[in-house]
């Protein structure tokens, strides 16, 4: 077990340079498995992440040989001769789901069970199930298991919702498939585009990403390659917030400004400085922010959900009154409480929450309760006067790649320690 020690009440200041995206690599590594010749993809500089390294471990049992040269990966796939994801991997995290369509498509046969991840609200799976139907699968669930098999065929696959895993799922089973399969109301996030470009780097043909419609046809085998993922924009927007909410000056370095313009401006209105230069934004904020009202997640170009806790941990000590409403998972503020721990003033009627801004939080032991809860309770810790220890840091460390080691680059005091369970003594 492990915390996090933050000495708050100091402002930011310097650059941070954001790591590859962890919403991306995790489709990408599963569509590594697509590749049947003896050709090796090598993906650049990649974190090893908590969930990357889950993620290596199942390509592993699948046998896939996994190699690492530096921060690149090197992975061959061409032997991969198994159908059954381990339990007990799978359970580790939600995007193990991905393994469905590459695995189904390539071998004609996958069994999983039901995935795990984060406690952050219904994230059901019927959307994936439903559109490799279509694609021809034959699906069975029984005992905590889903099994499919069949040989894939292109199909429409209408979408009732356009949810990220479900289109990257069904990208990723429809490159195997004959013939053409076209995904209508496709999610748009930049992770998909990141998908499109790595397939067709390794020989696929996709098109339509970051549209409501993607094409792909199906039938060509695939290759080795090298491919580099997006810079992670969900990071890049933590590190920007936690410059607000420091009142300090923090530049990211490498970002791509249009992933993170939602956000920004959302900063703007509360009062905070941002300016964009090439590959680099800013974001300074010389006193406190000023509430907002009306924010809203949504898909994108929507406000991202896995910034709403940061930006939640911010807008507790705002000027005035602000709300935001969580329309992606139901049940995404488990960290509340945490919060009000530290002297935050927040209430939750149903899907809203409605912030009332204090003046200052102090220093508490906290727990993280998901990943994005967990690194918005980093950004409160760094606000807050006094010490905060943050607990259950796994949860952090599966999407944040050093994250102590840049913000302390960045003048902040924060440590990771080891915990050590007291026990209790005999008499």
């Amino acid at each position: 077990m492990a915390k996090y020690l933050v000495q708050g009440g100091l402002p930011l200041a310097g650059t941070a340079r954001v790591h590859g995206a962890k919403n991306s690599i995790l489709p990408v590594l599963a569509g590594s498995l697509l590749n049947g010749s003896k050709e090796k993809i090598r993906l650049k500089e990649v974190p090893l992440l908590g969930d990357v390294r889950a993620m290596l471990s199942i390509l592993t049992r699948l046998g896939a040989q996994v190699d690492r040269e530096g921060a690149d990966l090197l992975l061959q796939t061409g032997a991969l001769d198994c159908y059954h994801v381990p339990d007990v991997l799978m359970r580790e995290m939600r995007s193990s789901i991905f393994l469905m369509g590459p695995l189904l498509g390539r071998l004609g046969r996958v069994r999983i069970c039901y995935p795990g991840g984060c406690a952050i609200g219904k994230r059901p799976i019927n959307l994936h199930l439903e559109g490799l139907q279509r694609l021809g699968a034959i699906i069975e669930e029984r005992d905590g298991y889903i099994e499919a098999r069949g040989r894939l065929r292109g199909s429409e696959v209408p979408l009732v919702y356009p949810s990220v895993g479900a289109t990257e799922n069904l990208m990723l089973a429809a490159v195997c498939a004959r013939g053409e399969t076209v995904i209508q109301n496709a999610a748009c996030e930049p992770e998909i585009v990141d998908l499109q470009n790595f397939l067709n780097t390794i020989g696929a043909r996709i098109s339509g990403a970051g549209s409501s419609m993607i094409k792909i046809r199906g039938g060509t085998e695939l290759r080795g390659g090298s491919y580099r993922v997006f810079p992670d924009r969900i990071v890049a927007g933590t590190f920007l917030l936690a410059a607000a909410v420091t009142r300090g000056t923090v530049t990211v370095e490498e970002s791509v400004p249009e992933h993170l313009a939602v956000l920004t401006g959302f900063l703007k209105r509360a009062g905070a400085d941002v300016a964009v230069n090439g590959s680099a934004v800013t974001v300074s904020a010389a006193g406190r922010l000023k509430g907002l009202s009306g924010v809203e997640t949504g898909p994108y170009p929507g406000f991202p959900t896995d910034l709403q806790p940061q930006l939640l941990a911010c807008l507790a000590l705002a000027e005035g009154d602000s709300t935001i409403t969580e329309r992606v998972f139901n049940t995404r503020f488990h960290h509340l409480p945490e919060l009000r721990k530290m002297g935050a003033k927040i209430e939750l009627h149903g899907h809203r929450a409605a912030i009332r801004g204090v003046e200052g939080l102090n220093g508490a032991v906290v727990r993280a309760t998901d990943l994005r809860a967990g690194a918005a309770l980093v950004l409160a810790a760094l606000a807050a006067a006094g010490e905060s220890e943050i607990l259950e840091i796994k949860h952090i460390e599966r999407g944040y790649d050093r994250f102590p080691e840049t913000l302390a680059g960045m003048g902040a005091r924060i440590s990771r320690e080891e915990a050590v369970r007291e026990e209790a003594s005999l008499g």
